[in-house]
């Protein structure tokens, strides 16, 4: 698994910014190879960050540059500004199993 990081820092309004990507963004990953969930939570005070999981580097990547062409085109006027990037594979997953309550990968 790989995941790619976006926090903004000067967001105007990131439940404005989740609703108007929704639709532009989910349509961009639901057609993307790998693709495994997407989240935008809203930090407080301006800041917004955006989690995408796929299943490699390079299915993230390729879906990345389709994302930062739809923010750039259709989200332009938040004024959202540079994000900061972390990205890299995953090295612990744990969820929860139906047996033990949790499962380790």
């Amino acid at each position: 698994m790989y995941i790619v990081i976006r926090k903004y820092t000067k967001v105007r309004s990131v439940a404005d910014a989740a609703r108007r990507a929704k639709s532009g963004i989910g349509e961009i990953l639901r057609q993307s190879h790998g693709f495994r969930s997407y989240y935008v939570l809203d930090g407080g005070g301006g800041v917004g960050v955006a989690v995408m999981i796929f299943e490699d580097r390079e299915s993230a990547n390729a879906a990345n540059a389709k994302i930062l062409e739809f923010v750039q085109a259709s989200l332009h006027d938040l004024d959202l500004g540079d994000p900061e990037i972390t990205s890299g594979e995953v090295l612990l997953n744990i969820e929860p199993d139906a047996s033990s309550g949790i499962r380790f990968s």
